[in-house]
């Protein structure tokens, strides 16, 4: 049966949720990239989005992220109304993110990259720590040890001495989630963490992602349909910027306009 998208009341759609989008537009001169697109993220649940290309999942990523300023919609976080967020207010709303372009900074090492994300635990300014006093050491020590735990999580504390651009591609990209993961955030936005994997490495992302939704929420945009299917507990499909259908993935893999567009005549059951 075909799963429409239907939008609730402002109320009872914000209450039980975390991240919640509605009525989002977003036009680049005379194109529509999002046509009053609505999503909204539950507290500790895998949320996916799909689409071909061309279909508004990068551009309502960057709005989640505050790259993109969109005409129209409003945005609730734990059911408070708010304006967009700038990027670099994420991490104070409890969000992170990674991107398809990773963003290490290569100078850095590994471990230093990672102490980035956890710099909103900092409590010593800048001063303190240019003249090494007792309380800025202390604080970078701390910073330092939630780095190498989110590191050794991941598997790759091995690698906290090397910098970025000596390093496979896979593991770049373990270190740039350890970035977001460090920062302890209730909703992780995840832009095609599955670009440039093995079969093995997909396995291990998928047990990954179940693992962190035990204490956040995932917002995940990929084309990598069984990955997608695997992991998450509801799904928004994307066709030119509107929102064709949402609801669990074996909802979705039932519907026509899925398969059709998406999935292709040989998945139907």
């Amino acid at each position: 049966m075909r799963t429409e998208h239907t939008l609730d009341t402002d109320e009872g759609r914000a209450e039980g949720t975390l991240f919640d989008l509605r009525g989002v537009t977003v036009r680049f001169g005379g194109l529509t990239a999002l046509s009053d697109v609505s999503i909204a993220v539950r507290p500790r649940e895998v949320h996916g989005v799909i689409g071909p290309n061309g279909a508004g999942k990068t551009t309502l990523f960057n709005v989640c992220c505050g790259f993109v300023r969109p005409e129209t919609g409003t945005l609730r976080i734990r059911g408070t109304r708010m304006p967009p967020p700038r990027p670099h207010e994420l991490a104070s709303l409890g969000i992170a993110r990674t991107l398809q372009g990773l963003g290490l900074f290569h100078g850095l090492t590994v471990l230093d990259n990672v102490m980035v994300g956890a710099d909103r635990f900092r409590r010593t300014g800048f001063v303190p720590a240019l003249l090494g006093l007792r309380r800025a050491v202390a604080d970078e020590a701390d910073l330092r040890a939630k780095a190498e735990v989110v590191l050794r999580e991941l598997g790759i504390h091995a690698y906290a001495d090397a910098v970025p651009g000596s390093l496979p591609y896979p593991v770049r990209k373990r270190v740039a989630l350890a970035r977001a993961l460090v920062s302890e955030p209730d909703l992780l936005l995840l832009d095609e963490p599955a670009s440039g994997l093995g079969h093995d490495e997909l396995t291990e992302l998928a047990d990954l992602v179940r693992v962190l939704s035990d204490r956040m929420a995932v917002l995940l945009v990929d084309h990598h349909m069984d990955l997608v299917m695997s992991v998450c507990d509801r799904i928004t499909v994307l066709d030119f910027g509107r929102v064709i259908a949402s609801g669990s993935p074996d909802a979705i893999a039932e519907d026509p306009a899925v398969i059709t567009a998406y999935l292709g005549e040989e998945a139907r059951p």
